[in-house]
């Protein structure tokens, strides 16, 4: 595992760099969800499994104490601890791109696939400045590609106190990717969602 905290020589690439966002709290699961074990690995490693397998470039995005389970081979960058919102990963995550777009996805969500992420990284925009994905009309704006003219604004609307992200990703112009598989947006959150996932993985 590489820990970055300055932006790297991005190499020339058509494809986004991927994110990992693993940078938040977990207070309704009791600690980093990036360590939580589901079915005997770490959470962090099912969304990162997807990625790595649709994206050549991916790093875990996280804050400086979070902890993370080993990750050979996986740059981290981490995240400023001044705030603590979704976007800051976001966007920390566009400042270290240096110019790519970002396709971001929550550390949570261990159902993603690499078909997803293919499919959110050659979307067409369509001159939004980010593509979400959604089921069943519920959006998950932590499942999307960010465009780098986007953290600008989006860094303006993560100082507006309490906003939330939903809205604030709203305000910047998205296009909204509607996903048939529901499974790919479920997230763990607090213990019974862990003992949910292992069913579906179960019955997998």
């Amino acid at each position: 595992m590489s820990v970055r905290g300055e932006p790297a020589d991005a190499p020339a690439a058509a494809q986004p760099f991927g994110a990992i966002l693993a940078g938040g709290v977990g207070r309704r699961i009791g600690g980093s969800k990036a360590i939580v074990e589901l079915r005997g690995r770490p959470l962090v490693s099912y969304p990162l499994a997807a990625m790595t397998a649709a994206l050549a470039d991916v790093a875990v995005v996280a804050k400086a104490g979070t902890e993370l389970p080993p990750l050979p081979g996986v740059t981290v960058w981490i995240e400023p601890d001044e705030l603590s919102h979704p976007l800051v990963g976001i966007i920390h995550a566009l400042a270290m791109a240096e110019g790519r777009a970002v396709l971001v996805c929550a550390g949570d969500l261990p159902f993603v696939t690499p078909a997803v992420i293919s499919m959110l990284a050659s979307a067409d925009a369509g001159g939004a400045l980010a593509v979400i994905a959604a089921a069943d009309r519920v959006e998950q704006p932590l499942l999307g590609r960010y465009e780098p003219q986007a953290v600008e604004l989006l860094s303006a609307l993560m100082h507006e106190p309490g906003i939330p992200l939903r809205r604030a990703v709203a305000e910047i112009g998205t296009r909204v990717l509607e996903l048939e598989d529901s499974a790919a947006l479920f997230n763990v959150n607090a213990p019974e969602d862990l003992l949910q996932a292992a069913g579906r993985l179960d019955r997998r």
